[in-house]
């Protein structure tokens, strides 16, 4: 049997990846802080990744494969330093956010990196530290894996970036829809399912972007709009006067979720070329879509969000958009 210890395994993505281990028949031990369960038939180790002795009681055995997903790189240098010479495989996740060049499109895994965050410093540039946790990581040679997600979603996603346009079709039912500008636009996901699968399943070597196809946002956002039932009008918006009404892009708090400046025109459009070639595989993204879309009705479209506009700053804020000439489509 597959020994497999996740540093995580009780959070969203790391509990899918405990999962698809469970699954393939491993026997599988999460190292967390404790506060969520780890999932049904995982063991849990209860450690704070902080303390000095926050490995102790795993460095005690080999292991078949580590998995960390963590965003702190000095949480990464301790654990490849303290576990790194007994694990037979090691996967880091990282980010796709490590990448400098937000602006060539189709750039691959050779494209410049930021700069490491250093000795302590930068804890919260997550690109950074993403940097800084790879090159730990690096340390273990053929050994390792590098993946390199973009923009995770599938259903339970704690971020409510794409979940937010589910929403927001959904509790308009015919009212209207407030959209950012769509031209020359793209979209670029991956199912968290599809990411766990791989992460599971794909064998040691050079970083690989994890991540789906390229496609443009108004086809992605029109697919979104179909499966929800929507019967409104949708509403484009100019940027600038979105801008003027405080909306923020692509995440957090009174944003348009995926919407990007216009000077960020790689970041959703990389290669995942080597993502295929090493046996990644990429589910419809109607699929996705309708897995979203019955989340988003479990937990309440109205509910409080970490991205996106209530209904009633998106009512606000198309009022004032729509003075003058509208884009309503």
């Amino acid at each position: 049997m597959t020994d497999v210890l996740i540093l995580g395994g009780t959070g969203w993505l790391s509990g899918r990846i405990a999962h698809g281990w469970l699954e393939a028949g491993a026997d599988v031990t999460c190292l967390a802080r404790g506060g969520r369960a780890a999932p049904d038939g995982a063991a849990l180790i209860v450690a704070d990744r902080d303390a000095a002795d926050a490995y102790a009681k795993v460095a005690r055995r080999e292991w078949d494969h580590v998995v960390d997903v963590s965003s702190r790189a000095a949480h990464v240098a301790g654990a490849v330093a303290a576990l790194g010479d007994r694990a037979a495989q090691w996967t880091y996740v990282s980010s796709m956010s490590v990448y400098a060049d937000d602006m060539t499109a189709g750039a691959d895994e050779s494209a410049p990196r930021h700069a490491p965050a250093r000795d302590g410093q930068g804890e919260d540039d997550y690109a950074a530290q993403k940097v800084a946790a790879e090159d730990a990581v690096a340390a273990l040679g053929a050994r390792a894996l590098v993946a390199r997600p973009g923009l995770i979603v599938g259903d339970g996603d704690p971020s409510d970036r794409f979940g937010y346009w589910a929403a927001a079709f959904l509790r308009a039912a015919d009212g209207p829809v407030l959209l950012p500008p769509l031209d020359g636009k793209t979209a670029q996901v991956i199912d968290v399912d599809d990411l766990a699968a791989f992460l599971v399943t794909a064998s040691p070597g050079s970083p690989v972007n994890a991540i789906g196809d390229a496609r443009p946002l108004g086809e992605v956002l029109d697919a979104v709009r179909r499966a929800a039932g929507h019967e409104g009008a949708t509403v484009i918006a100019d940027a600038d006067r979105l801008v003027a009404q405080g909306v923020e892009y692509w995440m957090g708090p009174h944003s348009l979720p995926l919407w990007l400046p216009e000077e960020m025109t790689g970041f959703m459009t990389r290669s995942n070329a080597a993502y295929r070639a090493r046996g990644g595989a990429l589910r419809p993204l109607a699929d996705t879509i309708a897995r979203v879309i019955d989340d988003e009705r479990a937990r309440g479209v109205d509910r409080e969000r970490r991205a996106g506009l209530t209904r009633a700053e998106e009512l606000r804020i198309l009022a004032a958009v729509t003075e003058g000439p509208a884009g309503a489509r």
